[in-house]
């Protein structure tokens, strides 16, 4: 087996602000695999808490690249790379080629009628003005995601819900909150109808979530990066954000399906704003989610060729076996 690396930056078509983080460009890995003729690929972002970038993500990978020629299995790269974005662009690659060499579809593979998906559209944070008028310009969108801070959330919420009394309303705070603010704010997510909060409080700082009753339901993304922190993420919050750039690919991503849906638990997909190569994979996790969040190429000035189509209502084509899968 042959693999290339190879890093894709992919322009935002202007910037996205999220608690901590201003992003204008998304700076890609790509891994592509060959064998027999077959070509797999795989492509991510990594994850900033996780210190993942294009150079480090790279050198993971160059790191096995020997054995990967040497023909290990895709189920020997979850040993050998730890959680994140090198993981999870090898393993989807590796899905990708087992589909492309098998002559079936990933939706054959795993044996899964694909239904259609509607997405959120994503606001990143600027004035409750500037917000607004963005959640007008998503008019084509029923559901929004919006990014919140600690600075005039209620101010925000109140003017997008004016803009769009139509729309499903989430919200994702990036761990922005304390605990008191979190208390402070739910009653006005509530009374604006707002469907999930998502990551209001700190990784490793939610423990007072244990026991803790919302009126909203609250969601983990920061706090559950892979199946291995199910378990207690499962006990503080009512939905868990799956992110195969988290979790280090479609692998561990399907089972952590499998955990949710042994005890009823709610699931979202996201996404770290990639190209359709990324979004492709993960339309496979959003076919067990309640949250579909694969907005990620409405950021890009440019998406890959053989993109996926966002209709109205936010409804996502289903991938084509060229792009993946």
């Amino acid at each position: 087996m042959n693999i290339k690396i190879e890093k894709h930056t992919f322009p935002y078509k202007k910037p996205f602000v999220i608690t901590g983080y201003t992003f204008t460009t998304s700076n890609t890995v790509r891994v592509i695999l060959e064998e027999d003729g077959f070509i797999g690929r795989g492509e991510a972002l990594g994850i900033n808490s996780n210190g993942d970038t294009y150079e480090t993500m790279s050198e993971q990978l160059e790191k096995i690249s020997g054995s990967i020629r040497g023909g290990i299995t895709s189920a020997e790269v979850q040993d050998l790379l730890p959680l994140g974005g090198a993981r999870s662009a090898l393993d989807c690659a590796y899905w990708d080629l087992k589909a492309k060499k098998s002559g079936k579809s990933i939706w054959e593979l795993l044996k899964i009628k694909p239904k259609p998906l509607a997405t959120v559209a994503t606001i990143g944070i600027q004035s409750p003005r500037e917000m607004a008028a963005e959640a007008r310009a998503y008019l084509k969108y029923t559901n929004l995601k919006i990014k919140l801070c600690a600075d005039q959330p209620i101010e925000v919420l109140e003017a997008i819900r004016t803009a769009r009394p139509d729309a499903v309303l989430i919200v994702d705070v990036n761990q922005g909150w304390t605990f008191a603010e979190l208390q402070e704010y739910i009653p006005y997510a509530h009374k604006l109808g707002i469907k999930m909060i998502e990551q209001p409080l700190p990784r490793g700082s939610d423990e007072e979530l244990e026991g803790f009753k919302s009126s909203v339901p609250l969601g983990a993304d920061e706090s559950c990066r892979d199946s291995s922190e199910y378990e207690v993420c499962s006990r503080r919050y009512d939905v868990i954000n799956i992110k195969l750039d988290k979790c280090g690919g479609l692998s561990d991503a399907l089972h952590i399906v499998d955990l949710a849906n042994q005890d009823s638990k709610e699931l979202m997909v996201g996404n770290m704003c990639g190209s359709s190569l990324s979004m492709a994979p993960s339309y496979v996790v959003a076919q067990f989610c309640r949250y579909i969040d694969i907005d990620g190429p409405l950021f890009l000035k440019n998406d890959i060729e053989d993109g996926l189509e966002y209709q109205n209502g936010g409804i996502v084509s289903l991938p084509e076996p060229k792009l993946w899968g």
